[in-house]
């Protein structure tokens, strides 16, 4: 972090950046900004701390936190539940002196775009992108609710208008970075990148509202990196986060906020999931510990739990009906969504797959009078499975189905008194059963 001087000089040292350069045989370190539910700052930072190892920095802006992580954690990032959004940091300013006048204030942002060490960042946001498995584009971005505050996305007009007004002298690039290996680097076949630029400010002694930075600060930034402007289907989010005179340029990271991750059916009163995460964190859940929400709503707290706090049970309840279905429906849609991101089985795992269920159930079926009732499409490998089972199993019956147009068997074994293969290794070694 640094404080903003009226030397340009100062502001490019190598010092003053919040983003390391790596040596050729280490991975990049960065700093990563993360919002979180006020009042939880501290609940964040720990999880942090347990989950990437890193001391977490809270914010003077309550609701943020910082850390440093090196990018081979990137994914991990991603997987902490009590953080909304997430982005890199470009630079930090501590104090920055804003100027009294707006039109001398919006000037400075304008010349500080080609100033700031973009280069870590992009890389960030480069590999960030290599981490999803499809590109969706956000809905709302990364503005932040805060009081007192606003938030500003420039249009893209203004930002464009902003851009052709802007003179090649304003700003000397001669200490910038290589504008067309960015270029070629993050957007894959010379496609032309699409931005915006979003300002949360909060304080009371600006002089000039967050869509005049965003605005001024875009139009500056489309013009250094000839980047194209657009507020809904945009590759790059550059955030502007303004808390008095503490000031932060990063790159967003998340397309929208990860506190959705739970819930697909909202009602007037849903909790974020991050929130519910603090909530039951503070809770210290042990084993078998039995976790009840009577007003449960739409299940955000019992969710989370039974998601993150897998170890303990949770009953839900809730004395409207709707709030009931909402519930049940955000079981459904998560347990499809798990469905989806990994269907059960293939012809190929099924060759270990059978053996091994059958060896297992053989283990813990009654010898003699045990029965398993299966069902399998796959039945060639089914019936060699059986044939290696070493007499542990007898087909009693099948019955030919069809399931969904498939077709289908369901095989009806009955566990025979022989004794597995690892058992009776066992008996010869002198070992009891």
């Amino acid at each position: 972090m640094c404080s903003h001087g009226d030397k340009a000089a100062e502001e490019a040292s190598p010092s003053s950046v919040s983003i390391m350069n790596a040596s050729p045989d280490s991975e990049l370190t960065v700093t990563i900004g993360a919002t979180v539910p006020t009042g939880f700052e501290h609940t964040a930072a720990e999880e942090v701390q347990e989950k990437i190892g890193v001391d977490a920095r809270i914010s003077r802006d309550r609701g943020r936190i910082y850390f440093p992580v090196t990018t081979d954690k990137l994914s991990e990032v991603h997987h902490l539940r009590s953080v909304d959004n997430l982005f890199v940091v470009v630079k930090e300013y501590d104090q920055y002196q804003f100027k009294e006048s707006k039109e001398e204030t919006l000037m400075e942002l304008q010349e500080l775009a080609s100033k700031l060490p973009w280069t870590n960042a992009l890389e960030v946001w480069k590999l960030n992108r290599t981490l999803k498995k499809k590109k969706s584009y956000r809905k709302g971005g990364n503005a932040t609710k805060a009081k007192p505050a606003d938030t500003g996305v420039c249009d893209a007009a203004e930002q464009q208008e902003t851009a052709q007004e802007l003179s090649a002298a304003e700003g000397d690039t001669k200490d910038a970075p290589d504008v067309e290996s960015h270029q070629q680097e993050a957007a894959p076949e010379d496609k032309p990148i699409k931005f915006r630029v979003t300002c949360n400010r909060a304080g009371d002694k600006h002089s000039f509202s967050s869509n005049e930075a965003a605005r001024d600060f875009g139009g500056a930034v489309q013009e250094f990196f000839q980047w194209k402007a657009d507020m809904t289907k945009f590759d790059i989010e550059v955030l502007l986060n303004i808390h008095n005179e503490e000031m932060v340029v990063g790159i967003a990271l998340t397309e929208e906020s990860l506190h959705r991750r739970n819930i697909s059916h909202f009602g007037p009163t849903t909790l974020r999931s991050t929130l519910c995460y603090g909530m039951l964190r503070l809770c210290k859940l042990q084993p078998s510990d039995v976790v009840l929400d009577p007003m449960c709503g739409t299940g955000a707290i019992p969710l989370e739990g039974a998601i993150e706090f897998n170890s303990s049970f949770y009953i839900a309840g809730d004395n409207n009906d709707m709030a009931v279905n909402r519930t049940l429906n955000n079981i459904c849609h998560i347990q499809k969504r798990r469905a989806d991101k990994g269907r059960m089985g293939s012809r190929k795992k099924n060759w270990d797959l059978y053996p091994s269920c059958l060896r297992e159930m053989a283990r813990v079926c009654r010898p003699g009078s045990g029965k398993a009732v299966l069902l399998t499409q796959d039945k060639k490998c089914f019936s060699k499975a059986i044939s290696r089972m070493g007499g542990l199993w007898k087909k009693l019956h099948t019955v030919w189905v069809n399931v969904g147009g498939l077709h289908a068997g369901v095989y009806l074994l009955k566990r025979t008194a022989g004794v597995p293969v690892a058992l009776r290794r066992l008996h010869r070694e002198g070992h009891p059963a």
